[in-house]
């Protein structure tokens, strides 16, 4: 495997917990973290002046206290998701934080750029890159990413349409840094599955919107518990890049979700859903097809634990100890 150093012996299951727009908040960063999970954020959820360093100096104390207590069994590292695309303001001003506080992982999304990845390696940090095709891994490495994200068909938020089978494939005939794979990953099995297809770990998002800790509303999360994989719609209505959503989100939201109209990519737009009244993630909600698996609302830490015995079982099924 393909670790990097900060990972080792960190993990107690192959896995990296996604950023959520809105849904990712501190209350589960640290419950994932301590649950030996990397845990993550987008630096945007944390609105008003302040608050992304307020988070950033709250989860550093609480993980720095825990490990002080736990010194055999000390949490994961977090990781803080920047969106680099033009349209966030915010990058420059999130990233001098970043080094500030020397956030361990920091994972990079729609656009590589060199600074970034630089600025991050000046204090040690570590950057992974997500990508949705070999070109785009290509160049998220010639500019210094340290590992990279696929994201395959399935996945929540903004996914791609390649097969994972495909993507790593094409992926690991040149590279052999940290890969992980995103794309309905929900349980133990489909990460020991990503493992032996060449990633070396899982990237997890739309199963941990049904946790406790999720800042998401009763609705959406008994939505994920409701819903299997024929109730994702793929569309770029809703911010001008293509993402998986639940349908029964956009029927409520007044919209057809079988005959929704194609969004202009030049005006792409995080915060809305261009025209439409309903704004994307607050009232259209982003989920992937690996739903199917979710079977109720729990802690973080009890859906971590299911996951940990679901792999080792797979592991055992497969005789691999």
């Amino acid at each position: 495997m393909a670790l990097p150093d900060i990972l080792k012996g960190r993990l107690s299951i192959p896995a990296v917990a996604s950023p959520m727009f809105i849904v990712s908040n501190p209350n589960l960063v640290l419950e994932q973290c301590k649950a030996g999970v990397v845990g993550s954020f987008p630096a945007l959820n944390a609105r008003g002046e302040g608050e992304f360093e307020r988070w950033l100096i709250r989860i550093n104390e609480e993980l720095d206290a825990y490990n002080q207590a736990n010194p055999d069994s000390p949490a994961a590292p977090y990781a803080v998701n920047q969106i680099v695309h033009r349209s966030n303001g915010r990058l420059e001003e999130d990233l001098e934080l970043c080094v500030k506080y020397k956030v361990p992982i920091v994972i990079t999304s729609l656009g590589a750029r060199k600074d970034v990845n630089d600025a991050v390696h000046s204090y040690g940090g570590i950057t992974l890159h997500d990508v949705i095709n070999n070109t785009f891994a290509r160049k998220a490495i010639e500019k210094g990413a340290d590992g990279l994200v696929a994201v395959a068909t399935g996945a929540g938020g903004h996914a791609g349409t390649l097969s994972p089978l495909a993507l790593i494939q094409e992926i690991r005939q040149w590279f052999d840094g940290p890969l992980l794979l995103s794309g309905s990953i929900a349980t133990g099995d489909a990460i020991l599955a990503a493992q032996a297809m060449g990633a070396d770990l899982g990237y997890i998002g739309s199963a941990f919107i049904a946790t406790k800790e999720a800042n998401a509303v009763d609705g959406y999360k008994q939505m994920i518990v409701d819903s299997v994989a024929d109730d994702i719609v793929y569309t770029n209505l809703f911010t001008g890049v293509h993402g998986n959503y639940l349908k029964p989100s956009i029927k409520d939201a007044g919209m057809d979700p079988d005959n929704l109209p194609e969004s202009d990519p030049t005006k792409m737009n995080f915060g809305s859903g261009g025209d439409q009244d309903s704004k994307a993630w607050k009232d259209i909600w982003g989920c992937g097809q690996g739903i199917g698996a979710v079977e109720k609302v729990q802690t973080a830490a009890e859906f971590i634990a299911q996951l940990r015995q679901q792999y080792q079982a797979a592991r055992e099924r497969l005789s691999l100890g």
